[in-house]
């Protein structure tokens, strides 16, 4: 059972929202500033609001990044939201700085010729592309609320776990490899749908969160 859960602060995760959601599950995260409080947790969270050069350059002061690669290679399991779905990649159109690496891929401003607005704001629906902790196969009514102007292109189409519908275009709102996730948009602000997915993330932490391809 996995239920010691961490939440990453670097200074640019909406840490209260994903807090309350938790609390809302009759769990406490405990914050994680330093790789000297990891060593009680057994799963993270890692939360992102902002731009992707600063966020590496914050999460880079608290020493944390070689940890958090080496917690993702021992196949410990990481949920990233927004922010921190993006900073799992290499690189981002976004800023010059690499990311954590942890997927391949590279994260692409959203098309301007979509007949769409920049930033993607509101609520979407999930359209899934593989099993995986987050989504249960037998939903099809799965709307989460989006706030982002870059999404991810996996390079391995495999990490792809859902996508949600921007103009003509499908952009990443899920990915998943191992025990590693994430998705694009905020489940603590998308209501029951929400709730619904972190809760199915900590049932699945509770059953010794079994790895998916």
């Amino acid at each position: 059972m996995l239920t010691r859960l961490g939440l990453i602060d670097y200074g640019m995760g909406n840490l209260h929202s994903v807090q309350k959601a938790f609390q809302r599950l009759e769990l406490t995260l405990k914050v994680v500033r330093s790789p000297e409080e990891l060593s009680d947790v057994d799963a993270l969270v890692l939360p992102g609001v902002g731009s992707f050069d600063p966020a590496m350059d914050q999460l880079n002061q608290t020493k944390l990044i070689p940890h958090l690669r080496l917690w993702v290679e021992e196949n410990k399991p990481l949920l990233g939201i927004c922010l921190g779905l993006q900073l799992l990649f290499e690189s981002s159109d976004e800023g010059d700085q690499a990311g954590l690496g942890l997927l391949k891929g590279h994260v692409s401003k959203l098309p301007s010729n979509q007949g769409e607005r920049v930033p993607h704001m509101g609520w979407s629906l999930l359209n899934q592309q593989k099993s995986c902790p987050l989504l249960n196969t037998k939903e099809r009514n799965n709307w989460m609320y989006f706030v982002h102007s870059y999404s991810a292109i996996p390079k391995d189409k495999s990490d792809l776990a859902a996508t949600t519908q921007f103009g003509e275009s499908n952009v990443t709102a899920i990915v998943w490899k191992g025990r590693l996730g994430a998705c694009q948009f905020h489940p603590e602000k998308s209501a029951r749908s929400g709730q619904n997915l972190l809760k199915k993330w900590v049932k699945w932490l509770e059953v010794g969160a079994p790895s998916f391809k």
